[in-house]
């Protein structure tokens, strides 16, 4: 019997033509090809290290500045007292250095208005910036060391921190919640996200940047007209194939800056009164204060949900104490009178000064025989589960005194939208600490 060999058949398998035309795909002189393509696609001729580094300058000056007004702002609510910060599990996030002081009465006018008005004047200067170093977002290969990747990280944190944090902030200045988040936590928590980012990238581009800065002068560039823009040296972020140039860096400059000074002087009206009259920006408005209370409001009393009749004369101020008192609108009118001028400062970045009449805290308290610096839980009429419907104020804000319950403003009653019957005014403090349509106030024993 005859036995035909078999025939051995080799197929080559599939997977070792992948991994073949893989290896060609990702052979350095591939890699180097596509980069060099993705690179081609940005044609900006003034693109380059130096302009990158004018912009980031600005940005390493003005977002500390912009941190350090932020964790003020923290520090100012107390949150070492009971339900005054709402954030929750913050942990080592929570420290503060200091107690919240009560003087001057405009401290807190002042550094938030600095965190609010620098934060909507830095947008412009951002967004120079982002669009300075656009091609490094789309960069190829997307990791190429252990410095590119912690680089690329910050890149996360930080251009992704820098459009949370100042959306956020922009939509609570306008009143504008299209989310389903806390505001105050998530501003929280991403301001130290974002900050994290920041260290990082200015640890691993600090030194580029000053090699950068010192590579041009600023005047000179400043004096080169539109015909006379050329490109940088090579380097990363110039354009390998620039088109002409369109405007030139002193004219970017000119635009950056112009519109940052634009946005200042349509919004720093809400905190400077002298430039009241021009913040078209402003979603208060520009009051001209025709009677005594016509002036900023944040939660007017519709809004408030608070029933008419509670506001009549039934109402009663309950002041807890060693012993506790029931006072009318009238018993508290017949008490000797403070009268005090002082701001209403909120977080969204706008202040008014007004003046103010009512009794001195200190003087509730010697009624109650409280002791002297204890702190004071102030409840409002607002419904049970109304953020912010209480607040715990430290002694040596409620003690001050400058401190009032007030009755009426600039000589005339209250308003229901500013808390007739009577509200909180403490100097120093946030304005939401200013409790309206005060019902009771606790002084707590140590």
């Amino acid at each position: 019997m005859t036995t035909t060999p078999r025939r051995t058949v080799t197929h080559k398998p599939a997977v070792v033509g992948i991994v073949a035309r893989a290896r060609k795909l990702t052979s350095p002189a591939q890699l180097d090809a596509i980069a060099l393509r993705a690179h081609r696609v940005w044609k900006s001729p003034i693109r380059g290290p130096w302009l990158t580094s004018v912009f980031g300058s600005m940005l390493l000056v003005g977002i500390p500045v912009m941190f350090i007004t932020g964790l003020v702002s923290y520090a100012a609510y107390d949150p070492r007292l009971a339900g005054n910060d709402n954030t929750p599990q913050k942990g080592i996030l929570g420290f503060y250095l200091f107690n919240w002081a009560s003087n001057p009465s405009w401290i807190y006018r002042v550094s938030q208005g600095i965190h609010v008005t620098l934060g909507l004047v830095l947008i412009p200067i951002i967004v120079a910036k982002l669009w300075s170093v656009i091609p490094k977002l789309f960069e190829f290969p997307p990791v190429r060391s252990i410095a590119h990747a912690l680089e690329r990280i910050s890149l996360i944190l930080l251009v992704g921190g820098v459009g949370l944090e100042f959306a956020t902030g922009v939509s609570d200045i306008e009143y504008f919640y299209p989310w389903k988040f806390d505001f105050y936590d998530v501003h929280f928590y991403g301001a130290w996200a974002f900050m994290s980012g920041f260290v990082i990238h200015v640890c691993v581009k600090l030194p580029l940047m000053i090699r950068s800065l010192r590579s041009r002068s600023l005047r000179k560039e400043l004096a080169t007209s539109l015909a006379d823009t050329r490109p940088e040296a090579p380097a990363d972020l110039v354009a390998i194939a620039p088109n002409p140039p369109t405007i030139s860096r002193r004219g970017i400059l000119g635009l950056t800056l112009g519109a940052a000074a634009t946005v200042f002087l349509t919004t720093a009206g809400e905190t400077i009164r002298i430039f009241h009259g021009i913040a078209l920006l402003s979603p208060r408005g520009r009051r001209e204060q025709k009677d005594a209370n016509d002036f900023e409001v944040n939660i007017t009393f519709d809004a408030s949900n608070i029933d008419p009749v509670e506001l009549g004369e039934s109402w009663r101020l309950e002041v807890i104490g060693r012993r506790t008192v029931l006072l009318s609108r009238a018993q508290l009118l017949a008490m000797r009178q403070t009268t005090a001028e002082l701001p209403i400062a909120c977080v969204e970045g706008w202040s008014t000064v007004q003046t103010w009449t009512g009794v001195a805290i200190v003087d509730l308290a010697r009624l109650v025989r409280a002791r002297k610096d204890l702190d004071v839980l102030v409840v409002s009429l607002e419904k049970a589960g109304t953020p912010y419907r209480s607040a715990t104020l430290a002694g040596n804000q409620a003690f001050n005194p400058a401190a009032l319950l007030a009755l009426k403003v600039n000589s005339e009653d209250i308003s229901p939208d500013h808390g007739f019957p009577a509200r909180i005014i403490v100097p120093g403090a946030p304005g939401v600490h200013c409790t309206k349509w005060v019902r009771q106030m606790t002084f707590l024993q140590a």
